[in-house]
């Protein structure tokens, strides 16, 4: 495989994981402030931080509204990350690499960006969680087209990388900023109140029904190695992580290396890191601080694949 093929498949579907997430996080927010108007804390702002671009944000639009977030996130066209802006560069990867995609699969990303684009208008001004309801449906059709129609070969694993890259990104970050503004005051722990906040943050990953099957009650502690360290629940940075460690394992199988890559290597340290860490650990040496080391090491991973395979002769 030409690494320039090897990196368009990578981007296309870290592009389209992007847009999928920013979806589910605007969804569930849309949902906790019908359900709970009077909100104790600010439900947009976070949204905007889990970028890391709050000046971006704020040169342009300044206060969090509702409707500025929605706009900012998702219909952007000048934010480089918004999910129009991301299905539209993810659909431009997908057309420069269309020998290597099954026609289904094409036609149902491309399908997913015109639905977005042509929805835009009436979400810039009533926003509402049907909308983005229904564009994760896209992106959960498009996953399964993906992973039905296409031979887990190379070209699958390098769009695997970058799906589940982008998946512990989004994941941890959420978490991360939501962490923190969730951290309950003394007379709501226990209340409902509590518990719908919690139970939103799992709704944004869809593992509220999964983390219910295995506790009864909403706990912190549970819920923070729910999201880090769950074995087998997909969305979790564990699973994202070790998902990646496999699929380059397989690369390396399919191209006769000798040696393993650098990007293998970081994500077998990372997952031995994650593997070796417990929950008391991270809150105890401070959620923020944990999540910042691992920011790190994703993008290292990343800049590792390019150094690898994308910005150098490959063939497998």
């Amino acid at each position: 495989m030409l690494s320039r093929v090897a990196e368009s498949i990578y981007w296309m579907s870290r592009q389209a994981e992007r847009a999928e997430n920013l979806a589910r996080f605007i969804e569930v927010t849309l949902h906790m402030t019908l359900d709970q108007p009077e909100y104790l804390v600010d439900p947009w702002e976070p949204l905007v931080q889990v970028t890391g671009d709050n000046e971006w944000f704020k040169k342009k639009y300044g206060k969090a509204t509702c409707q500025n977030v929605v706009q900012f996130l998702a219909f952007d066209g000048e934010y480089h990350s918004s999910m129009l802006t991301c299905l539209r560069a993810s659909r431009e990867n997908a057309r420069s690499v269309r020998e290597a995609l099954s026609t289904e699969a094409f036609e149902q990303l491309n399908n997913f960006y015109h639905f977005v684009r042509d929805s835009s208008p009436p979400q810039l001004t009533d926003p509402t969680a049907d909308f983005f309801d229904q564009v994760r449906d896209y992106a959960l059709m498009w996953t399964g087209v993906l992973d039905s129609t296409m031979a887990h070969n190379t070209a699958w694993h390098f769009m695997n990388i970058g799906r589940l890259l982008e998946r512990a990104d989004k994941t941890s970050r959420i978490l991360d900023v939501k962490y923190f503004n969730l951290l309950p005051r003394v007379e709501d722990v226990g209340t409902a109140v509590d518990d719908l906040q919690w139970s939103t943050l799992l709704l944004a990953i869809s593992g509220f029904e999964a983390y219910r099957r295995e506790h009864q009650l909403m706990d912190i502690e549970k819920i923070v190695a729910f999201f880090l360290f769950h074995r087998t629940f997909p969305r979790s940075i564990y699973s994202c992580i070790a998902g990646v460690d496999r699929s380059l394992r397989e690369i390396e199988s399919e191209s006769e290396s000798e040696l393993p890559g650098q990007a293998r290597q970081r994500i077998a340290a990372l997952r031995h890191r994650l593997e070796n860490t417990n929950v008391k650990e991270v809150i105890a040496g401070g959620m923020h601080q944990f999540i910042d080391r691992l920011q790190v090491e994703l993008n290292a991973v990343g800049d590792s694949l390019g150094q690898d395979y994308f910005y150098a002769t490959y063939s497998a």
